[in-house]
């Protein structure tokens, strides 16, 4: 699976440089000697009539990416195998891409170095399309680059770069990775050819999957004698060359799951021995001191670990976790992000339950307020009209009185009248006549002072019930607005009681978090005591002796002691419980 994806990231650099109009189409003629080159330098036989017959239907313009991406795969990638030199099929890609993208005259590096940085690129960047290769790969790439050169990488300089590189796309495309090399933007005051050795080592490393290359002493098979070789590190094999330079092979040797390592005391005045032990033969191997000894066990031990366990190269798991860690950061990042929009939104829907109560309680408070200003009008009316009243009705009494009087003062005057006309007998009729007439008018001033009394009972009657509608007025409004203090009230418990809940959560959430911390620490503790316990006991088997549980019968113990007691005196002993002789 890795090697159709870095066969496909080479393969999209040249397709995108035969697309001149950058719409993602090549004309047909193009990707027949695209197809052909492709199939040559991977040893796979090329069939024209295959994709004459798949692009039937699009025989004149160009071909889309959407259409040459099956063919690619069906007649092509599927029949890859691994016995292809894959360095030969990433420089046909790089002579068809680099020269429409890239001008390497005015960069420190040569146009082998930038051939090197685009496989690089290639290796590093993401499974995703265009190509880019984003920041932490960088880092890890120019750390790679200046280890190689026995330097160091300048953290503030790298910083501002990435900060500036965050404002842009956080991410480079292949040709301005190679500028940035090319450049010499942070290896300033090396010389070209140390730039140039420290790029090979990380394309040997990272590429060609050189784990680990350098001079030892060989022992020959047939004339037992030890030859120095230079020996190169592989997934699957170990090399050897007469020098560095890798001109002249001298041999190889297979790794596998059957193959094994292991140290040799000194012999025959060689130090530093160890011995590869394969399926056919072994071969022993003479390091120049004990650190490069133990060094090469190692490097070697770990590639047999990886085929045994069916692992890719060392790098490519590498870079297989960094991409995985970086999807489980990503994941919990969104998932952080989510948890805080929903605990946003939380927020935000209890601000707005809040201040609906808010509100609720200003309305409340307002419309109480309004309840008592009506009440206090309406008692003022009732206090204007009972006032109005009584002035009315004192009035009216004052009327009466007044004619009462005036009435007194007209029977005097009367009776005066009848006294002087006493003595006229000739107007005895008359003056008795009036009398009648007087005594009338009396008993009709006596009705009417009595009607008008009962209309003043009447009207009495009505005010104190006016009075008393007055008084349950008020303690009606009196008890709404208790009611009314006691819903604010118990919405202020409520609201302080929702408060005093979250406090309460956020203490018992940390108290859990304490408490699973003391569980662990407790399990660590009793895991190690019971540890000790244990090597104390395998320690001192034999020695100790576990008390075994005693007999359950029933305790009988007399002045003479457990012992006195016999079978027939148990059975005496158990009559007498029992009552029986």
């Amino acid at each position: 699976m890795w090697l159709r994806d870095e066969l496909l990231k080479s393969i999209w650099h040249a397709f995108t440089a035969l697309d001149m109009d950058h719409k993602g189409k090549v004309s047909k003629s193009q990707l027949k000697v695209l197809s052909h080159n492709l199939c040559t330098v991977m040893n796979i036989p090329h069939d024209p009539v295959a994709l004459e017959e798949h692009f039937k239907d699009d025989n004149e313009g160009p071909v889309s990416t959407q259409g040459y991406m099956p063919y690619l795969n069906r007649f092509i990638l599927d029949k890859v195998r691994d016995d292809f030199d894959i360095l030969e099929f990433n420089k046909l890609c790089w002579t068809l891409c680099y020269k429409k993208n890239i001008n390497t005259t005015h960069l420190l590096i040569s146009n082998e170095d930038a051939f090197k940085v685009w496989c690089i690129f290639n290796f590093l960047s993401e499974n995703r399309y265009p190509l880019v290769i984003i920041t932490e790969e960088i880092e890890y790439f120019l750390r790679k680059l200046m280890e190689a050169m026995g330097t160091v990488l300048n953290e503030e300089q790298f910083s501002d770069y990435k900060l500036q590189l965050n404002k842009r796309k956080n991410c480079l495309t292949a040709w301005e990775l190679i500028e940035l090399v090319g450049m010499g933007h942070f290896s300033r005051g090396l010389n070209h050819q140390t730039l140039s050795m420290g790029i090979n080592e990380v394309f040997q490393e990272l590429i060609l999957d050189v784990l680990k290359q350098g001079y030892m002493m060989k022992k020959g098979h047939k004339r037992k004698n030890w030859t120095e070789r230079w020996f190169v590190l592989g997934p699957t094999s170990i090399s050897y060359y007469v020098c560095e330079d890798l001109a002249d092979k001298k041999g190889v040797i297979v790794l596998d799951r059957s193959c094994c390592v292991e140290s040799l005391p000194d012999k025959e005045g060689k130090k530093c021995l160890f011995i590869i032990k394969c399926a056919d033969k072994s071969f022993e191997i003479s390091a120049s001191d004990k650190k490069k000894k133990q060094e090469w066990i190692q490097a070697i031990q770990t590639c047999i670990q990886l085929l045994r366990l069916g692992l890719p190269s060392p790098h490519r798991e590498a870079r297989q976790r960094r991409r995985e860690l970086r999807q489980r950061q990503q994941a919990e990042q969104e998932e952080l992000e989510e948890r805080m929009k929903q605990l946003q939104t939380a927020n935000d829907s209890k601000h707005r339950e809040l201040e609906a109560m808010r509100k609720k309680m200003e309305e409340a408070a307002a419309k109480a307020a309004m309840e008592e200003r009506r009440r206090k009008q309406t008692q003022i009316d009732l206090q204007d009209r009972y006032r109005l009243d009584l002035e009315r009705e004192k009035m009216v009494r004052q009327q009466m009185e007044e004619q009462v009087a005036q009435k007194s003062s007209e029977l005097e005057q009367y009776l005066q009248r009848v006294q002087e006309l006493e003595d006229m007998y000739r107007r005895l009729e008359e003056a008795l006549e009036d009398e009648r007439q007087a005594k009338l008018d009396e008993e009709t001033m006596r009705k009417l002072q009595a009607r008008l009394l009962e209309e003043e009972a009447a009207k009495r009657a009505e005010l104190e019930q006016i009075h008393l509608q007055q008084q349950r007025a008020i303690s009606q409004t009196q008890a709404e607005k208790k009611e009314l203090e006691a819903e604010q009230l118990a919405k202020e418990k409520a609201l302080q009681a929702a408060l005093l809940q979250l406090e309460s959560l956020e203490r018992e959430r940390h108290g859990a978090l304490e408490q699973y911390e003391e569980a662990t620490r407790k399990l660590e503790r009793a895991a190690n005591k019971t540890k000790t316990w244990k090597d104390k006991v395998a320690k001192h088997e034999g020695l100790v002796r576990l008390i075994q549980p005693g007999h359950k019968g029933p305790q009988r113990i007399t002045n003479w002691g457990p012992a006195s007691f016999t079978d027939y005196t148990n059975t005496l002993y158990n009559s007498a419980k029992k009552g029986t002789p």
